[in-house]
């Protein structure tokens, strides 16, 4: 929920979110891995992408 990693690999497969961060604190809490994981995808993962959620009127005017 910090860097939205989670969220970002659970829209892209397509998956609940909170499956994927059930996943992510099982590779935490058995593998050790998951927070060392979690801030390399957090600065590599591109933004999300700014067309979703918004509206534009002008999309809608009937003419």
């Amino acid at each position: 929920m910090l860097l939205g990693v989670c969220g970002g690999i659970a829209e892209f497969i397509d998956w609940p979110k909170q499956t994927v961060r059930i996943l992510w604190l099982a590779l935490t809490i058995f593998g050790g891995l998951g927070i060392f994981a979690y801030l390399i995808l957090g600065f590599v993962m591109p933004p999300p992408s700014s067309d979703k959620g918004n509206f534009d009127i002008d999309d809608y005017r009937v003419e």
